[in-house]
């Protein structure tokens, strides 16, 4: 995961860790676990239990796994989670427009897309690094790294920058962090179909994110066209392999979790 995703970083709370080998060799894995801010996405399908959904926060594969792998694993995936957790009825993901894809996996898996929203959480420092507002707020890795930061922005925008003890995110404004432009789409594949019905938002349909122009391909926006986005595509798999790699496949690695 730290080699493959374009994060460079691994889901510390995941739960359930699944491997695609080739050859007895480990070449792609998945992480699933809770979502980091779990009680303000439980209610997207209602009446669901505390243990009744799970997140896939982050894919990741490597280029020599064959075409398609990723649709093929993230399918026995999903097929084992019903068969072996079957409180859980429904499985969030998202997909980060921002730095990677905008998720023709999910949409080939048979995930709903179910919302589009104009990025807020991912912010990229002066020096380059790439945080998110919670682990800003809340998390003490990424703060202590991002304080490090505002200390050194300090010496030469003024002392009044600095770690003033609070969950603002203004020292991070003031020292020049910025949110990265582009969009965060969020999918849902339902383990127990019946839940579909209790979905307490609508279900958007793909040509949206074309209308939104939220389309994003290896990190670069593009535009596929209303009719493309229609429904899932022959190329599902090309967002998700490592843009570090040669491979023409895609870019496993695009999870924004």
């Amino acid at each position: 995961m730290h080699r493959l995703h374009y994060s460079g970083k691994s889901v510390r709370n995941s739960q359930l860790h699944l491997g695609a080998f080739i050859d007895g060799r480990l070449n792609g894995v998945m992480q699933f676990g809770p979502s980091l801010d779990k009680r303000n996405v439980i209610g997207l399908v209602r009446d669901t239990e505390w243990n009744g959904f799970i997140e896939l926060n982050r894919m990741a594969f490597g280029p020599l796994l064959p075409r398609n792998s990723e649709s093929r694993a993230l399918g026995v995936a999903l097929r084992m989670i019903r068969r072996e957790y079957p409180q859980i009825e429904w499985v969030l993901s998202f997909a980060d427009g921002t730095q990677c894809g905008d998720g023709t996996i999910y949409r080939a898996s048979g995930f709903v897309l179910t919302g589009i929203k104009r990025n807020t959480s991912i912010w990229r420092a002066p020096s380059g690094e790439v945080f998110t507002d919670v682990g800003l707020r809340t998390g003490s890795g990424q703060r202590d790294k991002a304080l490090a930061v505002v200390n050194k922005m300090s010496v030469t925008k003024g002392a009044h920058i600095g770690n003033d003890g609070s969950a603002s995110m203004k020292k991070y404004v003031d020292a020049g962090f910025k949110p990265i432009e582009g969009f965060q789409l969020r999918y849902v594949y339902f383990t127990n179909p019946e839940a579909r019905a209790r979905l307490t938002v609508p279900v958007m349909p793909f040509s949206m994110i074309e209308e939104m122009h939220a389309g994003m391909y290896r990190g670069e926006k593009v535009s596929r066209g209303k009719q493309a986005m229609s429904g899932t595509t022959t190329t599902a798999t090309e967002q998700h392999r490592s843009p570090r790699s040669t491979s023409t496949e895609g870019e496993s690695q695009c999870r924004s979790a």
